[in-house]
């Protein structure tokens, strides 16, 4: 008997798929020449989509509906704002729907589509440009397999900044604590 790998943890999947905003456009798509290639419970598509597939073997196609929340997340009003024409890298230049990415106070990477151009400023959006927005998903898992160490490794460390964690290691089997 054979059984197909199944979409889970620490597996490698390969999709192609048709993303639909809420007007039913296509808003993104991949196909079997060039899919989607990620690993599985690491962060690496939205969490909604992530949790939909799980279960799923390779051949298998199914269509998922996204909420904001479990996509790009809700809109936030607030996270509109007010920047100094001076704060971009060519303030003569700027035009609407321009796309930039700031640094945060924290030092993350914030992106930004300029909404309006004014004399001395700029409204911008941080939101996503999908954030508030269902989503419909038209899935086929072309392939799935286990994930090898060295996909594994890749995965943890690309997520480990992302989270501020620290990675510290593991005591090697047959060590003893220093007394």
């Amino acid at each position: 008997m054979n059984f197909a790998t199944q979409v889970g943890p620490d597996t490698f999947v390969t999709l192609a798929y048709t993303l639909y905003g809420e007007d039913g456009d296509v808003l993104d798509s991949t196909d079997e020449d060039e899919p989607l290639a990620y690993l599985h419970g690491y962060g690496q598509i939205i969490a909604g989509l992530e949790r939909r597939i799980e279960g799923m073997v390779q051949g298998d196609a199914r269509s998922v509906i996204i909420s904001a929340a479990e996509g790009y997340g809700e809109y936030h009003r607030e996270a509109v704002l007010e920047v100094e024409r001076t704060d971009f890298p060519d303030p003569a230049s700027i035009v609407v729907g321009d796309e930039y990415v700031a640094e945060s106070d924290d030092g993350e990477m914030l992106p930004m589509t300029v909404l309006e151009v004014n004399d001395d400023n700029c409204i911008v959006d941080t939101n996503h440009p999908l954030a508030g927005e269902t989503l419909r998903y038209e899935v086929t898992v072309l392939d799935v397999r286990p994930a090898t160490d060295t996909e594994i490794r890749a995965a943890e460390e690309a997520l480990l900044p992302e989270l501020g964690l620290v990675n510290i290691g593991r005591k090697p089997r047959g060590c003893t604590q220093p007394s």
